[in-house]
């Protein structure tokens, strides 16, 4: 596959995510805007309650099985490792440029959460049509890129709704308190525990909520150490069992659970029909996001309050540190024996360490009512950069796996 070829897979989607944002913008737009602020936050809830849990499940159910769980189980691992190198670079950029508090968790959001859901089911397959494909046989890569990807998608989506999730909830937290109390730039800059609350893993998010007590009034701090073990189970409860994460989690055991399953899949199943409208109503997600970005833009794109070397900065991260850094994970896994041996598993987890930021960062900066212009102008500059760079280190995955 040329550079010219590889330039039209890599930019498709790409392009797909910025006519479908144009579209929102233009409904946010006017006297008559279709996309109000309302609008955005009723539709932003429909997203987060019933599309995304049924986009995990329908793909869950019909894609993953126990084995294929246990035979790629280092794709959980590469993910974690995604978002805990995205998480350190994006904290050292929070670190030197130090933009508002209430920004600092979208930073490190952008700079470690990537769009594993349609993306990675557009690219990874499409590198098979090529003639001759370079992973083997057409069906066969093809059926292997579509189970690799599917995969990626719902344990990204796992790890976005826990881990990016929790930074931008914490990140709603300090932009409500700020606006309660006005200005608190000052008196964060003087409080290291803000600074630590946005750090790289959720058992760290957790304990950052707690240390964010600091902020309230003392009374209102819980004073014994099983009061807060109690908040801390009750956060974590909240956060395994929000609606995306419920929808992965049971895509999973029905998926991985061969009777189960064969209620929703297949020619007999007696729940076909069900699958069908779960499955519907799941393919709605992504254009509904992506309406919801463009018309944030559309609205905020001069109020944003990130400057531009924040911007240059995550570019830098997402663009250029985190696919290096993937080049070298997944080689010295390769060489340690922790990867099979097909090629396409490992350029499909090199993949994850190019893909642009997820999505779904905009869904929870409407949700939390935070960073909602800064986040849609991230992405913006993101996707529009992101099909050159997927070129580039696309190419250069192939010669490095061939």
């Amino acid at each position: 596959m040329g550079f010219w070829e590889l330039l039209v897979v890599a930019s498709a989607p790409v392009v797909q995510v910025m006519l479908v944002g144009l579209v929102g913008a233009l409904l946010a737009t006017g006297s008559r805007a279709v996309l109000s602020a309302d609008a955005i936050n009723h539709m932003n809830k429909v997203v987060y309650i019933v599309f995304t849990p049924a986009l995990m499940f329908a793909c869950l159910v019909s894609t993953v099985t126990l084995e294929d769980i246990i035979t790629w189980w280092f794709m959980p691992v590469n993910i974690g490792l995604t978002f805990l190198i995205g998480g350190v670079l994006g904290w050292l950029v929070v670190k030197i440029l130090r933009p508002e508090p209430h920004l600092r968790g979208l930073v490190i959001a952008a700079c470690s959460a990537a769009n594993l859901g349609n993306l990675m089911v557009i690219i990874t397959p499409a590198i098979c049509s090529e003639s001759p494909s370079p992973f083997g046989e057409t069906a066969a890569c093809h059926s292997r890129a579509l189970s690799y990807s599917s995969l990626s998608m719902a344990l990204g989506n796992f790890y976005v709704w826990t881990h990016t999730y929790s930074l931008m909830k914490n990140s709603g937290k300090i932009h409500k308190k700020m606006i309660e109390d006005g200005d608190l730039k000052d008196e964060f800059q003087k409080k290291k525990e803000d600074l630590e609350a946005m750090l790289l893993t959720p058992s760290t998010s957790y304990a950052a909520i707690e240390s964010s007590q600091t902020l309230l009034p003392e009374d209102d701090a819980p004073r014994n150490f099983f009061e807060k073990a109690k908040i801390s189970a009750m956060s974590f409860a909240e956060l395994i069992l929000s609606p995306p994460n419920a929808g992965t989690i049971m895509g999973f055991i029905f998926g991985a659970t061969p009777w189960l399953k064969s209620l929703f899949v297949g020619a007999a199943a007696p729940l076909q029909s069900v699958y069908d409208a779960i499955d519907l109503m799941g393919n709605a997600t992504i254009p509904s996001i992506t309406l919801i970005l463009g018309g944030n833009l559309a609205k905020g794109i001069r109020k944003s309050r990130l400057n531009i070397s924040t911007i240059i900065a995550v570019m830098i991260v997402k663009l250029i540190i985190l696919p290096s850094a993937g080049l070298f994970v997944t080689h010295a896994a390769f060489k340690l024996g922790l990867l099979p041996q097909d090629p396409l598993f490992r350029y499909t987890l090199l993949l994850q360490y190019t893909i642009p930021a997820a999505m779904g960062i905009g869904t929870m900066a409407e949700l939390f009512d935070v960073a909602r212009e800064e986040c849609s102008v991230l992405l913006l500059w993101n996707y529009l950069l992101a099909s050159v760079a997927l070129t580039l280190w696309a190419t250069v995955y192939l010669w490095f796996l061939s």
